[in-house]
């Protein structure tokens, strides 16, 4: 959706500048009906996708939460797209923002540690996968967390849709808050999200297995990105343990389904949500 609007906002502006017969209007042409209505409000939580006056704005009208989204790209198998974890964090750290009410989401960081390039381990051993070393990786969320300080805001929350970037985020935060001591900024790592969310234990109760359920790729996150992007699942190359040795797949995506994914989300959104009111407390 994000990306579909993407593509149509520029060619809708441009419209807006010319007549029927393709003649510009000039800033003194008494303008558009569109502007003497006045401009809709910004209905979005994505701050690459508000002007730095909408940011202004909206960080001195209350919202000074601001939520840093992790997500790594990697091999997820042959039936599931790199971007994975993307996808999945872009929705979730939508719906997270708008329950929490006073929080903005920062751009996703996408290059996260997946492994040794040289010689290649963990995901990198498969086409595709991007890993950068953790203490950069580090420093990278650090500067962002930096950066969000000092524009105002005063709760900055790391979430992280995958396992390499986990323990990185947890000690940034903890340096910043020793540095900060509380002033002007609190960094909170909300590991629930990914780690303590219960969608494992829920799956099992509905009769899945440590098996079938997997550690990558399998039912777990097969079923959320069916749920939030399904043109990212490549349907006729879902097999049990991905069909293959060396798949990179472990657990069985044949199992997945969209309502298990729907289910997925909403676990870690509230997961998240719970750990975010308890560590700030005024939301």
């Amino acid at each position: 959706m994000r990306g579909l609007a993407g593509a149509l906002l520029p060619a809708l502006g441009l419209a807006a500048c010319y007549g029927e017969e393709g003649a510009e209007t000039t800033a003194g042409g008494g303008g558009s009906a569109a502007a003497d209505a006045g401009a809709e409000p910004v209905n979005t939580v994505f701050i690459e996708e508000m002007t730095w006056t909408e940011i202004r704005d909206a960080i001195a009208a209350g919202k000074t939460t601001v939520i840093l989204p992790t997500a790594g790209t990697e091999q997820n198998g042959p039936h599931m797209v790199m971007g994975k974890h993307r996808y999945i964090i872009d929705e979730a750290s939508d719906r997270i923002a708008r329950e929490l009410g006073n929080a903005l989401v920062a751009p996703a960081v996408t290059y996260v540690p997946e492994g040794e390039v040289d010689p290649p381990s963990g995901h990198m051993r498969y086409a595709g996968t991007i890993t950068l070393p953790n203490e950069f990786f580090m420093k990278l969320v650090e500067y962002a967390a930096r950066s969000l300080r000092a524009h105002g805001f005063t709760d900055i929350v790391f979430i992280g849709d995958s396992g390499g970037n986990q323990r990185g985020m947890e000690a940034v935060a903890a340096q910043l808050n020793d540095e900060w001591g509380g002033d002007g900024a609190t960094v909170h790592f909300i590991g629930d999200y990914y780690a303590n969310n219960g969608f494992r234990d829920w799956l099992m109760e509905q009769g899945e297995t440590d098996e079938t359920i997997g550690r990558h790729a399998g039912i777990s996150d097969t079923s959320i990105l069916l749920y939030v992007e399904p043109r990212h699942i490549r349907q006729d190359q879902l097999a049990p343990g991905g069909g293959f040795e060396n798949s990179g797949v472990s657990g069985d995506p044949t199992r997945a389904s969209a309502e298990y994914g729907r289910v997925g989300m909403e676990m870690r959104v509230d997961a998240a949500v719970r750990q975010i009111r308890a560590a700030i407390g005024s939301i």
